[in-house]
């Protein structure tokens, strides 16, 4: 007898789903109320609106527009408030908050320390202070109740690392690789760059990725989103790249013929055969002109190719996007299943930064028995047509 297969699953089910994120910017995602209240108290007076709800509208219309000057200014707004130690802690715990309470039980959050100087940090302060915000957003998630994602225990439990971020543009990709060895005890799990890739390639910070592989440290590197097969090239083959962050564009080494048969060039195979991550974000490719639709994103046939595919968020505000947002417009486009949604699951814990024995706990533990609970709610509906079984039959009575 064959196993019957789950259906498409709810938008409930998919936000209850146990996910896990590894592509999300702490400067990225900050609640718009958060962002006026931290103007407010630090006397910022640039935000183009002051009502939260309109001040949302605006960061993803921006976002939308289609011109980089009017994208980028809106990470000028999140960082000019993000200055003192109490608004990073804030915006870090909020953070942990909100994707826990989207059913993320393990996320790593990048952001760049060197943008929140301004105010007087060092630093270590600004890496501290994200830190202690993280452990408090996993605390008040874990008491707090409420809806939990399936299978997690009561709260929302989530456990957040941090990615460490230096901008490729600058020139202290060093210092932050070693700063990022120094907490790598202490709540930060790896090394990521980011910033424009045309014109900065991965090659220029050559010195910090051969310290962090010395180091035996973790890191991943934007590549392969507006630039191409070169930068994934130069940050796999120069740099020894961990995962890739986007690595859309790996898509050009892939070619299909008029019967559909598929042929992959030999980076592309590379990338498979080495189960090399690919930190994938949909919603923001489609904003930035690297897929033009949920539908024709590189995402659909690289999962069926067998890539190490992950589903990301990228940047939640500009993005308006959750990770469940995320996984409803691929479930829509692609018609994936809870089996799909494990599958991406699996894929992004098992390409995590944290020891082998801890990610092989949260799958087996978490992510699986999550999805299970899932999968047998499909089992009982279909058994019942949908409808509520007898009382009698749902207390255990009689």
């Amino acid at each position: 007898m064959q196993k019957p297969k789950p259906g498409v699953p709810t938008r409930e089910q998919i936000r209850r789903a146990p996910k896990v994120l590894l592509h999300d910017h702490l400067d990225g995602g900050l609640r718009p109320g958060t962002i006026v209240d931290l103007a407010r108290a630090t006397g910022y007076e640039a935000l183009p609106e002051t009502d939260p709800d309109k001040l949302g509208t605006w960061f993803r219309e921006a976002a939308d527009s289609g011109s980089l000057e009017r994208y980028l200014e809106t990470f000028a707004h999140t960082c000019a408030v993000m200055q003192t130690r109490d608004a990073l802690f804030r915006v870090a715990a909020e953070c942990a908050e909100d994707l826990a309470a989207d059913g993320v039980v393990y996320a790593e959050v990048r952001y760049a320390p060197e943008q929140h100087l301004e105010g007087g940090l060092t630093l270590e302060e600004v890496v501290e202070a994200v830190n202690a915000g993280f452990r408090e957003g996993e605390r008040r998630a874990r008491e707090g109740g409420g809806s939990r994602a399936a299978g997690t225990g009561g709260g929302n439990r989530i456990r957040v690392g941090a990615l460490l971020t230096a901008m490729r543009h600058a020139a202290r990709s060093q210092e932050i690789a070693e700063l990022a060895n120094s907490y790598r005890d202490s709540g930060v799990v790896g090394f990521d760059i980011a910033g424009a890739e045309a014109g900065y390639p991965p090659t220029r910070h050559l010195d910090a990725f051969d310290y962090l592989k010395r180091e035996n440290n973790h890191f991943t590197i934007h590549a392969g989103e507006a630039f191409g097969l070169p930068s994934i090239w130069q940050a796999l083959q120069w740099c020894g790249a961990d995962r890739l962050g986007h690595g859309v564009r790996i898509i050009d080494d892939i070619e299909t013929g008029p019967g559909g048969e598929v042929s992959l060039g030999r980076l592309a195979s590379y990338v498979r055969d080495k189960r090399i991550p690919l930190e994938m974000c949909p919603t923001s490719n489609l904003q930035t002109g690297a897929a033009s639709s949920y539908a024709e994103h590189p995402i659909g046939l690289l999962r069926r190719l067998y890539f190490r595919v992950t589903v990301n968020t990228d940047n939640r505000l500009m993005s308006g996007t959750s990770m469940s947002r995320e996984f409803e417009h691929l479930v829509e486009a692609f018609g994936y299943s809870l089996d799909d949604m494990q599958w991406f699951t699996v894929n992004a814990m098992k390409s995590a930064f944290i020891p082998f024995d801890e990610r092989l706990a949260m799958i087996n533990e978490v992510i699986k028995p999550g999805y299970a609970e899932l999968k047998a709610e499909w089992l009982f509906d279909q058994a019942t047509g949908g409808r509520p079984l007898a009382s009698g039959s749902a207390t255990g009575e009689g």
